[in-house]
Formats: structure tokens, sequence, C-alpha cells
């Protein structure tokens, strides 16, 4: 639909952004819903993000997404982060408020949640136990979401003994570190088992781990979406665990920042799933 002079206008903001599926998700909502609004995307070099995030109430924004490699120096130039984004240590979603001060905020964490009870409705992390594969930032805010909603412990499993180490620090006494190759004690005592790695991806290398260990009721999730039916999710399947695909976590991370910037709750439905799939 055409925008007005008066339209709302959010946006991406990524270092490089062309394959980010953000501005098709939300152009989705903005049409099926007819909000005067417009999300763009716009690709910032690293020496450029402070004065492009300074920019954002000159010229009207009414916030942001932020993409790798942005989210940790996003942090530092808010005028106001969130306790998610403080724990978490990244911003990826940026509200600019009525004053023009920018609030930021980390919805990562929300988007798994979310998509596992999109999947699995019954399901609660509280007192569950926890793997998850990769040290990184996506780790950071699933392991750090799980804790805050309850889970009783984290194993972080990682090829990197050091990654895992400092991640498990930060995280504090319910997260423990392990090395890639003695994850096993870990797999068999979790009630839920998470790929935060591109491992498996398309053009990357594939997810090596054996599932054996694995209780045929845990369940196990891939942030992965392309392909949609991960190797991992594929063998999981295969033996009986519930799983949970990775695109759900893509579309409700982006459902608070929807909300602030265009006035509406967005809906996640099969028909936005498959839109969005298919700008791959």
């Amino acid at each position: 639909m055409a925008i007005s002079g008066k339209a709302r206008v959010a946006g991406v903001m990524g270092w490089p952004v062309g394959h980010s599926l953000s501005p098709r998700l939300h152009g989705f909502w903005l049409h099926k819903y007819e909000i005067d609004g417009a999300y763009v995307p716009m690709s910032v070099a690293p020496e450029r993000f402070a004065d492009a995030i300074r920019a954002l109430p000159a010229l009207g924004f009414a916030g942001a997404n932020v993409m790798v490699p942005h989210k940790e120096s996003a942090l530092a130039a808010m005028d106001e982060v969130t306790v998610d984004a403080q724990a978490i240590g990244a911003v990826n979603t940026i509200v600019v408020q009525k004053d023009g001060r920018l609030l930021g905020t980390n919805t990562d964490g929300f988007g798994f949640l979310a998509n596992v009870k999109d999947f699995l409705p019954d399901w609660t992390p509280r007192g569950k136990v926890a793997a998850i594969l990769g040290a990184g930032g996506a780790a950071k805010s699933i392991a750090w979401t799980l804790l805050a909603h309850g889970t009783s412990r984290v194993f972080i499993i990682n090829r990197t003994p050091e990654r895992a180490r400092d991640l498990a620090v930060a995280l504090g006494g319910r997260a423990t570190a392990v090395r890639w190759d003695d994850c096993t004690t870990a797999l068999e005592q979790c009630d839920l088992l998470v790929n935060s790695t591109t491992l498996g991806m398309r053009g990357q290398p594939p997810l090596e781990v054996d599932l054996g260990p694995l209780s045929g009721e845990a369940v196990v999730a891939d942030i992965v979406y392309a392909p949609l039916e991960t190797d991992l999710l594929a063998r999981a399947r295969s033996r009986g665990n519930p799983v949970v695909d990775g695109i759900g976590m893509l579309l409700h991370q982006a459902r608070p920042g929807f909300l602030a910037w265009f006035g509406r709750e967005p809906e996640i439905t099969p028909e936005v799933r498959a839109f969005v799939l298919a700008g791959q």
C-alpha cells in the first residue's frame, strides 16, 4: 500500500544487510494490517554505526532492529536499556521514545521461547535442564532467557572451551561449560537441546553431534532455518523427539518491535511463515 507523509518509519541496520528477511516480514505485516508505515534496510559500516544510531530521532524513525555485527555496539549507544539487553550484553531492537531518547532491548530470547510454545503449547522451561550447542550471542540470549524463566541448569557445549567457560561465568552459577567431545553426560541429563550455531545451515559445515545419549522425550530445537528441516531436526524426529524449527524465532523476535513502532501486535500465522521462507 502507498504511504503518506505521516507514515511511521522503522528499519534494520546491518553490515551487510541484503540477506535480512526482516524487511520482507515487516512489509508483510504492514500490508496485512493496512498500516501507514515503512520498514527499510540500512547498510551501515561499523565505523559509521554510532552516527547512524544517533540520527534515528532526527530522521523521524520510530526505531530499528540491529543485526550482526552491531548488536554489542548498540548497547553502548543507548540512552536506556532493558534488563534483558543489559544481561545479554547486546541490543537487537531500538525504540525511539517521545523525547528522542533511545531505548534498547533484546528480543531474541523472547522469540526463541515463543517459538517453542508454538510447537509445544504445554512445554515450560521451569525446572528443566537445557544443553546449548555454541557460545555466541544467540547462545547467550537463549540461555539467559531460559534461566530467567526458571530453567534449573544450562550446559554450554562449544568446540572452543574458553568461550564456553566465559559464557558460563557470565551466566552465573546455573550454567556449566562442557567440551564438545565430552557432551554425553550433558545430553543424558537435558530436557532441551538447542543448536545456536550456524552448523547445518545451507553452505556451512554439517553439525556433528551424536543424539544417542538423548532422552526420547527431550525437545530438540535448531535456530537455523535454511534449510527449515535441518539434519539435526530430521535425525531427532526420526528417533521420536519433539522438534522445533528455526524460522519461528525470527518471526516472534520481531513482534515487540513492530508493536512499539507501528502500534499493532502482529500475529504469527502459517501464511506469514510461508511468505518469509519464500524470500530466502
